[in-house]
């Protein structure tokens, strides 16, 4: 049952990302909010459904974005699954895990994306990638972090809330 919270707050990530996110530019970047969600929400300590919402998040945006799902599956996983180690190892200070989380799985997310790009016949120059989108995605990512934070540690707090102990 909750799990069942996913699926609205999700879907509303991926049309807020692809209709208003997306349009809000800096150079050629724009931010990921579902990665920064995706993010937040597997540092909260007590959350057990962080795979789940990686899972639901890449089948939705699966349908909406042009890249291959294998990087969407890849990239995203990838950023679960170091919120998650980060989660474990850096439990006093979790604006740090987070600001972590964002910046080494935005560069990943880049990076994995720029290769299957390149691959697959698109002619990118790295330098250009990295100076107009990623680092100013990288920037953008870091802004949403602190209030996509909070938001998501007030609602693990209601959907995990503490048991009174006796």
């Amino acid at each position: 049952m909750r799990n069942l919270i996913a699926f609205p707050l999700l879907i509303l990530g991926v049309i807020l990302q692809s209709s208003v996110v997306s349009q809000v530019r800096l150079l050629s970047g724009y931010a990921d909010l579902l990665l920064v969600l995706l993010a937040a929400w597997s540092l909260q300590e007590r959350v057990d459904s962080a795979w789940h919402w990686g899972a639901v998040t890449c089948l939705l945006l699966g349908f909406v974005s042009n890249l291959p799902l294998a990087v969407i599956i890849m990239g995203y996983f990838g950023v679960l699954f170091l919120a998650r180690v980060l989660q474990r190892r850096v439990w006093q200070a979790p604006l740090l895990a987070m600001f972590s989380v964002v910046f080494f799985g935005t560069l990943f997310f880049h990076a994995l994306s720029f290769i299957v790009l390149r691959f697959l016949g698109a002619s990118f120059a790295f330098g250009e990638v990295m100076g107009l989108i990623t680092l100013p995605s990288l920037l953008l990512n870091m802004l949403l972090s602190i209030p996509i934070y909070s938001s998501m540690r007030e609602l693990s707090h209601w959907v995990y809330p503490l048991e009174d102990q006796v």
